[in-house]
């Protein structure tokens, strides 16, 4: 049987057989449905197709393990609010011999991830991540739990010196430490916290054939947080020659904006340094960042500045 390719030294042992004896087990109107490894950058947890509507979502690391029972709890309050198709569950289950947390079974949601450099439509991209990025913001934050990067981002120092340092072989390592130190310097979030998603990578994107953006998915990391969090698609998905129409999209002032570049920045670094032997292709996507943010900072427009 095919198992999900391990990234994590605590991660579970998932498989085809596993997925099937956990639908059978806690879903057996379901049971006779075919299983099928999904292809997919994501590190957080392992994807199944069940079936050619449905697919299953299983964390691989116990540091992931709540995120299907607030996504259980939260999507379907948000997705009515949101431009695009959200994947809210339709069941959640519980523990089996196995998998010792919850597992969602959802809607399988068409679409493509981007790909980085290539996008069909780039400019109309934009706009429509600056409109998910606006909607998300407005969303009633009450009660709404802390995002998992809800901390301010001088908490994020130590974090992103030591990652400098362990991938200094294939980064530019001053220059890297130079932006970074830049953004430091930006003011907070002089407001309160906002929804964000907190992930807006290119895996956690879909896009339709006519290059629109057609779901977001994984809100796993989602919650209360400041917004320049969910600006990282501008150095994550989108070209130099779309960056300065999302900026204006979504109202980034000069601080704002500079705190952005930042947290793609220190995202990127941590996983450069993390995945390089275990996902080349989210390294490599994140060696990409860190190589659009230097360009930016080295860019007397500063990459969209107004």
């Amino acid at each position: 049987m095919t198992a999900s390719p391990r990234m994590h030294p605590d991660e579970l042992d998932i498989d085809e057989a596993l997925v099937r004896r956990m639908v059978a087990e806690r879903f057996p109107r379901w049971a006779g449905l075919p299983v099928e490894p999904v292809a997919s950058v994501g590190t957080s947890h392992a994807m199944y197709r069940l079936g050619a509507e449905l697919v299953v979502r299983v964390p691989r690391t116990p540091g992931s393990a709540g995120e299907i029972d607030r996504e259980e709890r939260w999507l379907p309050r948000l997705a009515p609010h949101l431009p695009v198709p959200v994947p809210v569950p339709l069941a959640v289950g519980g523990p089996v011999d196995g998998c010792p947390w919850s597992w969602a079974v959802l809607r399988w949601l068409d679409g493509a991830n981007p790909v980085v450099g290539d996008l069909a439509r780039p400019a109309l991209l934009a706009e429509d991540l600056a409109a998910f990025v606006t909607a998300m913001r407005r969303l009633d934050p009450t009660g709404g739990p802390a995002s998992y990067r809800s901390e301010a981002l001088a908490d994020r120092d130590a974090n992103v010196r030591k990652a400098v340092a362990a991938v200094a072989d294939v980064i530019d390592a001053e220059a890297a430490t130079a932006a970074w130190e830049e953004a430091l310097k930006a003011p907070e979030h002089p407001g309160p916290p906002v929804w964000i998603h907190a992930d807006l990578q290119p895996g956690n994107l879909l896009v339709s054939p006519d290059g629109r953006l057609g779901a977001v998915i994984d809100f796993g990391c989602a919650g209360l947080g400041e917004p320049a969090v969910d600006l990282i698609p501008a150095w994550y998905v989108l070209p130099a020659s779309a960056r300065a129409a999302f900026r204006t999209a979504v109202a980034a002032d000069d601080a704002t904006w500079a705190r952005a570049r930042g947290w793609a920045l220190s995202v990127a670094l941590m996983e450069v340094a993390y995945y390089r032997n275990s996902n080349p292709r989210m390294a490599a996507t994140a060696r990409h960042v860190t190589a659009e943010v230097l360009a930016d900072h080295a860019s007397p427009s500063g990459g969209g500045r107004r």
